[in-house]
């Protein structure tokens, strides 16, 4: 498990403005095999896992070229950007709230809780909205923070191998902070 996110791990400790969004890319397709998806998140058993990416795109081709290939067990990665999402629109496996003028990360979030989408916002953005997994700078290295209450109202289960590795992770027994 650790040997699947050293080198991102050790990559993170450059200064932020080289690496940061590659290394949240990589992140993003990589939390897949930690988190339990309902059967019914995928129409077949080999059906795309898709990440999608709402409002304006931070990470350009580096995100396509981070996924190119990958597979999350039986499912190809594909890459989905979108200006919004609406409730019962296209399905997300992973939904990066980057947020924008036309929807900001708090109603893409809103648009697909209760759904089995893992949502992942940016720390960094500053407006308070927090996915299931939210991605924080700390010491000039990508950590991460686990919602794993918000995980289980989404009907999703993180791995306790990945709520490890994370720098706070709210257990689903745990009330708001």
């Amino acid at each position: 498990m650790c040997a699947l996110f050293a080198p991102l791990a050790a990559g993170a400790q450059a200064p932020p403005s080289s690496l940061e969004y590659p290394v949240k890319a990589a992140f993003l397709y990589k939390f897949g095999p930690f988190v339990e998806w309902p059967a019914s998140a995928f129409e077949t058993p080999s059906s795309p896992f898709v990440l999608c990416v709402v409002g304006d795109d931070p990470f350009g081709a580096v995100l396509d070229q981070a996924a190119a290939g990958q597979r999350v067990g039986r499912h190809p990665v594909t890459v989905r950007r979108m200006a919004k999402i609406d409730r019962g629109g296209p399905p997300c496996h992973v939904l990066y709230a980057a947020g924008s003028k036309i929807q900001p990360p708090a109603q893409a979030l809103a648009a697909v809780q209760g759904e089995p989408v893992l949502t992942v916002t940016d720390g960094a953005h500053g407006d308070g909205s927090r996915g299931i997994i939210t991605f924080v700078l700390q010491n000039s290295r990508v950590r991460f923070e686990i919602d794993a209450r918000a995980a289980v109202q989404n009907g999703l289960s993180i791995s306790s191998k990945l709520q490890s590795l994370a720098l706070n992770a709210r257990s689903p027994g745990e009330g708001a902070p």
